[in-house]
């Protein structure tokens, strides 16, 4: 059944396990992050920070298929661990945990990191001198905008770059909170209790793609926030949150994950094609072929989200088992929990994979800029995307890991500006 997130709810069943694999994912989707903005370099397509002479088509297919999923699965996974962190903590402390694991480190990141990438695209210009110093007060710039909620700072040069991602994760928490501690428990278990039942359906795990393809359709998409609309990162952070209350969803999608697979592959096949043969802008047109495109996208993403989850979640529990939350439940648990459970490798991988899951948040936070640096330097040398990329990829990931191991990890005032716990 459905439990009420709030301290004061009875400690009914709920997911019973720890899952690994979302541990494994998060860590997955930060480091593929790198390889991502790397491709931007060399995207033909696109308007990075730093271009490479030499582009390519190649990386907006590759980038394609890894946008489809990727951000909306971090979303989803912190939706399950704002449920958790609801029923230990409630609506108040779980605002404020959220306040300080997302909000410190999206303040400190956009004022010490997110002018260097707009500072080195100027400088792609060979008539701009002005130094960073100088540059800093006009990327800081800026003016209030509420249609743009909740990216409300708008300037000529000023973004939170990456960091969008905290910033709808930390508002998508706020906003959820008050929702939870006024919405009756009464009626929420009821409506659960429907969800559950329905569930119980084969092919129910894929229903949820309706909305999603719905609001990808007619919302359009946005290219600056990994090619989705903000809203449907609400969407996927919403089902995370409702998904978590009950073993029936685990189970509906471990039970649907090849039917989603071959769905959401299908999918995939037709749209992609028809997204790239659409014409104008295929992200906001409201052309039916636009239109349909964007809806085909927005099915898929819902589907292989389903489909990694459920392959990946071949555990069964059993009845002995003895409950521990099944899912990250610090602020920032979409992309920052560290493991706790003895299901993890044993050893040297279990320290090797303690110390990545602890880091995923920090190395977040660091590695666009890196990314930007390190390419600015590379795209110089006189060789073929060939051997540029792997060489930006390559040293991007050994000095973002080395930056948040000397740099982050080991006082307790740069743990905290980067979200972190104390004895990570």
């Amino acid at each position: 059944m459905i439990v009420d997130p709030r301290p004061a709810a009875p400690p009914e069943r709920a997911s019973a396990t720890r899952r690994s694999e979302l541990d494994s994912i998060r860590v997955l989707v930060v480091v593929g992050l790198v390889f991502f903005h790397s491709a931007l370099v060399f995207a033909a397509d696109d308007d990075f920070y730093v271009r490479n002479a030499e582009t390519t088509g190649a990386t907006f297919v590759l980038s394609a298929l890894g946008v489809v999923w990727a951000m909306p699965m971090l979303f989803l996974i912190a939706g399950f661990g704002a449920w958790h962190s609801l029923r230990r903590r409630g609506p108040a402390g779980f605002a404020t945990e959220r306040l300080l694991r997302l909000g410190v480190p999206l303040v400190f990141g956009t004022l010490a990191l997110a002018p260097l990438p707009q500072w080195l695209r100027l400088r792609a210009d060979p008539g701009y001198h002005e130094s960073y110093l100088a540059f800093l007060p006009r990327f800081f710039d800026v003016r209030l905008d509420l249609a743009e909620y909740p990216f409300v700072l708008q300037g000529e040069h000023f973004e939170t770059g990456h960091l969008w991602f905290m910033l709808l994760l930390l508002t998508f928490a706020l906003m959820l909170a008050p929702v939870v501690r006024c919405f009756p428990a009464a009626g929420a278990r009821r409506i659960a209790g429907r969800l559950v039942a329905v569930a119980g359906h084969r092919g129910a795990a894929l229903l949820p793609a309706v909305p999603v393809s719905l609001l990808s359709a007619l919302a359009g998409l946005e290219e600056e926030y990994a090619g989705w609309s903000r809203w449907a990162y609400l969407l996927f952070f919403c089902y995370g949150f409702v998904f978590a209350g009950d073993d029936g969803f685990r189970a509906a999608m471990r039970r649907d994950a090849r039917l989603s697979a071959m769905a959401g592959l299908a999918l995939l096949l037709v749209g992609f094609p028809l997204f790239l043969l659409a014409g104008g802008d295929p992200f906001t047109d409201l052309t039916p072929q636009a239109i349909i495109a964007r809806g085909m996208y927005g099915a898929a993403g819902w589907l292989l989200l389903v489909a990694i989850l459920g392959l990946l979640d071949r555990r069964t529990p059993t009845p002995t088992q003895t409950p521990t939350p099944s899912h990250p439940t610090g602020a920032s648990a979409s992309i920052s929990a560290p493991p706790r459970a003895s299901t993890h490798p044993t050893g040297a991988r279990r320290k090797v994979y303690a110390y990545l899951a602890a880091a995923v948040l920090p190395l977040y936070v660091l590695h666009q800029p890196i990314v930007v640096v390190v390419a600015y330097g590379v795209v110089r040398l006189d060789a073929p995307i060939a051997v540029k990329y792997p060489l930006i990829v390559a040293l991007s990931l050994v000095l973002t890991v080395a930056a948040y191991d000397l740099l982050v990890r080991r006082t307790r005032v740069t743990r905290f500006l980067f979200g972190m716990r104390d004895g990570h």
